[in-house]
């Protein structure tokens, strides 16, 4: 886990209305290329760790007969369960737990997905219990946006979310170094995740990267979802100061376009794969 810091119930509280509106999509094309990858065919079933409101989720769905969604926080997942409902996806399915409880009588699947959560785990120990959950020669998935992505050559229509000044609006609200929940990140969030998963056992990493580049049009509504939708600048962390952030954010935002309007490119989708050995139970 990261380092000098514990999970607590409040990493995401109060996030969950403002996920769907203020998080940029994953790469159009994303799943499709995953469930290939994986060689997907409508049987079988995957698990979605840390799911949040169910993007991932429900966007493989349609590859395989069961999807099971796990979080921690049930907001996200009333939520995650509510687009379902709007999706016309029936075969679901929803658990409150931390990764830290698996296997939790889940069951077998053929691939267990983190999409931009296992950090927030104890990797060795969630790493090994998804190992043991696995069909021989099932996988675990990571995914994220791509870090570092080339620079688009297509200048922007509208001027980019000012995301520089309102980090530095988040730090002068919430002190120099990242909230997370209850506590902070003084190091930031881990990485090498392949050392991680070679120590649990997992062999023949892969890795995918699914091309964006599309421009998409943010209302300031939507960054404004965006900061909110984040674990370091929740709604709670702000205690009653919350309607003053909002106020001195939204002065931000004019003073960055004066139409309330913003644009930027959507970043590519990162995939990396692990396999369980065939031979292995």
């Amino acid at each position: 886990m990261p380092d000098g810091w514990r999970w607590d119930s409040t990493l995401f509280r109060g996030s969950a209305a403002h996920y769907e509106r203020g998080r940029l999509p994953y790469a159009p094309g994303f799943a499709e290329t995953l469930a290939g990858i994986l060689g997907l065919d409508g049987r079988g079933r995957l698990l979605d760790v840390g799911c949040g409101p169910g993007i991932v989720t429900l966007a493989m769905a349609p590859y395989v007969a069961e999807v099971v969604g796990m979080d921690p926080d049930e907001d996200m997942l009333a939520e995650a369960e509510r687009r379902a409902g709007r999706l016309g996806v029936g075969n679901a399915r929803w658990v409150t737990a931390r990764a830290e409880e698996l296997p939790a009588g889940l069951g077998e699947f053929r691939a267990v997905v983190f999409a931009q959560s296992f950090h927030w785990t104890d990797r060795d120990r969630t790493a090994a219990a998804v190992l043991g959950m696995l069909e021989p020669g099932g996988a675990f998935v990571h995914i994220s946006d791509l870090k570092n992505p080339p620079a688009p050559s297509a200048p922007l229509p509208l001027p980019a979310p000012p995301y520089e000044r309102i980090a530095e609006l988040v730090r002068r609200y919430l002190g120099p170094v990242r909230r997370a929940g209850q506590g902070t990140l003084l190091n930031g969030t881990p990485g090498r995740e392949d050392l991680v998963l070679a120590r649990a056992g997992f062999e023949d990493f892969e890795r995918h990267v699914v091309p964006a580049g599309e421009m998409v049009d943010r209302p300031a509504d939507a960054v404004v979802a965006w900061v909110f939708s984040r674990s370091d600048s929740a709604p709670h962390l702000f205690g009653d100061r919350l309607p003053d952030f909002e106020r001195d954010l939204r002065l931000v935002l004019r003073e960055a376009s004066s139409d309330g309007r913003f644009a930027e490119h959507l970043p590519p989708t990162e995939i990396m794969t692990w396999r369980k050995p065939p031979g292995r139970r």
